[in-house]
């Protein structure tokens, strides 16, 4: 795990400008972005789970 991201996130990433992007170069970052999205459920799904396991340890 890097360092940072461990630091809280105070602002959203710079808006990136679409119009300058050729179709192709618009479908990879579409690509990106649905990666990175899979990326944070797949994060969400484990931080879920952990905290299930935690709450039945502390429930007993």
């Amino acid at each position: 795990m890097d360092e940072k991201d461990l630091e809280p996130q105070t602002r959203k990433p710079d808006v990136k400008n679409l119009e300058v992007l050729s179709v192709e170069a618009l479908e990879e970052y579409i690509g990106d972005l649905e990666t990175e999205i899979e990326r944070v459920r797949e994060e969400i799904k484990r931080k879920n789970s952990a905290r299930s396991a935690a709450e039945t340890v502390f429930r007993k």
